[in-house]
């Protein structure tokens, strides 16, 4: 395995444990109501496509599984300290339940929009990497992120916030979340693409996945 493969997982996997941990927190920026992983949620998306354009589908299969997995282990972790008994003299009980808390609501809201939104973002720009014969790498980036990343906020805001905020609250938070997210990847798609050219000179590798089935639940296989 790669090192460099490897760091860019470790990044993907970190950046997106962090993105839900604050998920939980609704923040204003410019004006608009939105979940606090917006900081740091589209760099989830960017570091999927350099994995998926340099090391295919079947690479960036493993490695959203493994996100998926390390999410689940990280919100069974966090429930297991919160409810096990503090000691009288600790004091910061309530501050840890309100920070590590995730609700079952939000873990699953997150876990399901980022199965779907990632999966999906792969396999398009898998897809066009094909048809386009390796041409137009911003072609790819953006229109899988524009299918992934809505899928990923359509879900995602429905199912962690669906009935808590008014409607109109609800359709903005989902809108907005998604154009910063695609503003976002669109304004570093220069450096993207500079990150992508210079380790696939690196790595010598640029994988096109001929006769790859795309099949999210069979990782090594074809």
């Amino acid at each position: 395995m790669s090192k460099i493969f490897l760091v860019i997982s470790c990044l993907f996997v970190s950046l997106l444990l962090l993105s839900n941990i604050v998920a939980g927190k609704i923040i204003v920026l410019a004006g608009q109501v939105l979940p606090g992983a917006i900081i740091l949620f589209p760099l989830v998306y960017i570091l999927g496509d350099v994995i998926t354009e340099i090391y295919g589908f079947k690479q960036a299969s493993l490695v959203i599984w493994t996100g998926f997995a390390i999410n689940l282990l990280m919100a069974a972790v966090f429930s297991l300290i919160l409810f096990l008994p503090s000691p009288d003299f600790f004091l910061d009980s309530e501050a840890f339940e309100t920070v590590l808390g995730m609700a079952p609501r939000v873990v699953a809201a997150s876990l399901c929009a980022y199965l779907a939104g990632e999966f999906v973002n792969s396999i398009v720009l898998s897809k066009i990497k094909k048809m386009t014969q390796g041409r137009w790498l911003w072609l790819r980036t953006i229109a899988s992120s524009l299918l992934g990343e809505g899928l990923d906020s359509v879900i995602f805001i429905s199912l962690a916030f669906g009935g808590q905020v008014a409607g109109a609250v609800l359709i903005q938070m989902t809108f907005s979340q998604y154009f910063i997210k695609i503003g976002y990847e669109i304004l570093v798609t220069p450096i993207t693409y500079a990150v992508i050219n210079r380790l696939k000179r690196i790595e010598k590798v640029d994988v096109y996945d001929h006769e790859v089935a795309y099949n999210p639940f069979k990782i090594l296989g074809r």
